[in-house]
């Protein structure tokens, strides 16, 4: 199974250095990109719910669940190794008062292990936090091309935590995060004649920047039994704001386009950010808390609700411009579930797996035009068992909507499939002789 793993990762590691285009959403257009998902495919089919923590599946979005306590299954000896890795494909619907167009976008979403060592937790992986991938392009009054923008990248991070179980009904943690990536945005500025016809040449501008630095997250994870069939469980999650910095860069060219829209550039010249000390610049990350409550039957049923404020206010970016847009504080509430008929059913396999559904709404944080960028999500999936222990494959749907068509915007219309491999195995297995 580990050699299996292995060379997941080397594939998932391979996507990721590629820049994998994880979006195409015209809004990403703003700032850093469309936030990412930081969760499994499990935490997706719930409706982002992420409060429930068990010893068999990784919870990405809380480190505190790094750590737990042994299986009975394992004579209370050790916890599983767990890995895990996810995959989406998105296919999306834009929407204006006058056009429609379609898209679509695959990637590779997390790549996960944590190791049990006692009453610690370790876990490290690689996932994406922000995707930038739009093509825009606005017209004048006589329908012609004006300018065209075209944006790629995004930001990636690694990821180290460690979580420990403080008491029986309460377990801590805390990850760091190396953000990396780069973002890279082109502008077109299309010329016509006094005939109407255009131009032979065309001018371009590029602006590129460079990004990296540390960030954390703190969580909180408690369990406890209140009857001798139903289990309350909370959690909390807290990310600092953090400061990246930005290695920037910015050309313009004079270029030639043929008939398929490929670019030659005919001259080009290097802009001088140090002289405007934009060559080196701080990029801030906004702070962001969570809450979470549920409650559920172990092994059968869970129920739950999650809150999370996101402080988008406070992201800034002395290179990065932001134009008719703006970003106020954004937030989010997921509510879901799963259910198990019989989890250690012999007769039959459908009854040991897990569907999960879930509800999320979200206000994004997003600004344009005066309009709030509101997002929709409503999602459903199941947990087949594969190879032997606990180990199981998910697929994970959601439908949903983002934006509006007021005040000249899209709306984007959107179905994600989402796969995933989460797997169990033990490492460090005591033999015992007779």
């Amino acid at each position: 199974m580990f050699k299996k793993f292995i060379i997941c990762t080397i594939v998932a590691c391979s996507t990721f250095s590629q820049a994998q285009q994880g979006t195409s959403s015209p809004y990403s257009f703003y700032g850093i990109g469309s936030l990412k998902f930081k969760g499994t495919v499990e935490n997706q089919s719930m409706g982002g719910l992420s409060v429930y923590t068990d010893s068999i599946h990784i919870n990405l979005r809380n480190p505190a669940s790094f750590a737990g306590k042994n299986l009975s299954f394992y004579n209370n000896e050790a916890r599983p190794v767990k890995y895990a890795i996810g995959t989406s494909f998105s296919s999306t619907k834009l929407k204006t008062n006058t056009a429609t167009d379609k898209a679509g976008n695959s990637s590779v979403d997390y790549l996960a292990i944590v190791l049990p060592m006692g009453k610690l937790g370790f876990g490290f992986g690689l996932i994406p936090f922000s995707s930038v991938g739009y093509k825009l392009q606005s017209r004048n009054a006589d329908d012609q091309i004006q300018y065209r923008y075209r944006g790629e990248g995004g930001v990636n991070e690694v990821f180290f935590g460690v979580g420990y179980q403080l008491h029986d009904n309460l377990k801590i943690g805390v990850d760091a995060h190396y953000n990396f990536g780069s973002i890279s945005n082109t502008n077109i500025a299309f010329g016509y004649n006094d005939q109407g016809q255009l131009l032979q040449y065309q001018s371009r501008e590029v602006n590129r920047s460079d990004i990296g630095g540390f960030s954390f997250n703190f969580g909180l994870a408690f369990a406890k039994s209140i009857s001798k069939n139903l289990e309350l469980m909370a959690t909390a999650t807290y990310t600092p704001l953090a400061n990246l910095s930005s290695e920037n860069r910015s050309q313009f060219a004079t270029i030639s386009i043929d008939s398929t829209d490929r670019e030659f550039v005919v001259t080009s010249s290097e802009v001088d950010l140090a002289a405007l000390n934009l060559a080196n610049t701080n990029l801030t990350l906004p702070s962001k808390t969570s809450f979470g409550i549920g409650i559920g039957r172990p092994r059968k049923w869970f129920a739950g609700i999650d809150y999370t404020l996101l402080n988008t206010s406070e992201f800034s970016s002395n290179f990065i411009s932001i134009d008719n847009a703006s970003f106020e504080n954004a937030s989010s509430i997921s509510i879901g579930g799963f259910f198990i008929p019989k989890y250690d059913s012999f007769n039959s396999y459908f009854k040991r797996v897990v569907y999960r559904a879930g509800l999320r709404l979200e206000q994004t944080g997003l600004v344009v035009n005066n309009e709030s960028i509101d997002e929709l999500g409503i999602s459903f999936g199941v947990g087949v068992p594969v190879g032997r222990l606990f180990s199981n494959a998910n697929i994970g749907f959601e439908i949903g909507q983002r934006g509006t068509t007021s005040s000249n915007l899209v709306q984007e219309n959107f179905f994600n499939v989402s796969l995933s491999l989460s797997l169990n195995d033990r490492w460090f297995e005591k033999r015992k002789f007779n």
